[in-house]
């Protein structure tokens, strides 16, 4: 199980770093509604791990792809927060006073507010969408006719 979320969670993690900079290189990486991908990208991962993982064993424990499905988007997501970290407090330091500006908050507006939401949105969406994938991936108790 843990060579599916590794592999998963850090193959999104490297999407979602690389999605980043591609809106940065096209210069829209300040609108927020853009990060709406990464749910995409988190989702896609989250999904292709629990199935492989699913196809790999010969029995498949709900815990097991629960578990599969949360370590991959909570991989992903701690990654792409260290990241996220480094950009904002190393690379770019105007980054989080732009985003955050478009967010019209009245109180003193510091980065790691930002870096914060990140981790939350993250284990967030990992939780909801394991949720839902392991919906269509659990086996069914459900008896033959």
């Amino acid at each position: 199980m843990g060579k599916y979320y590794t592999k998963y969670g850090i193959g999104v993690a490297v999407l979602l770093i690389a999605y980043f900079l591609l809106t940065k290189l096209v210069g829209l990486h300040q609108y927020p509604i853009l990060s709406a991908m990464n749910g995409v990208f988190i989702g896609g991962g989250i999904f292709y791990a629990i199935k492989n993982y699913k196809a790999s064993t010969s029995s498949f424990k709900y815990q097991d792809g629960f578990q599969t499905g949360l370590f991959t988007g909570g991989l992903a997501t701690i990654i792409f927060s260290i990241f996220m970290a480094v950009y904002i407090f190393q690379i770019d330091t105007q980054f989080a006073t732009a985003v955050l500006d478009s967010w019209n908050l009245n109180f003193n507006k510091g980065s790691l507010i930002l870096v914060l939401s990140l981790i939350i949105m993250g284990f967030s969406t990992s939780f909801v969408l394991t949720l839902a994938f392991m919906q269509l991936l659990k086996d069914s108790w459900n008896q033959r006719a």
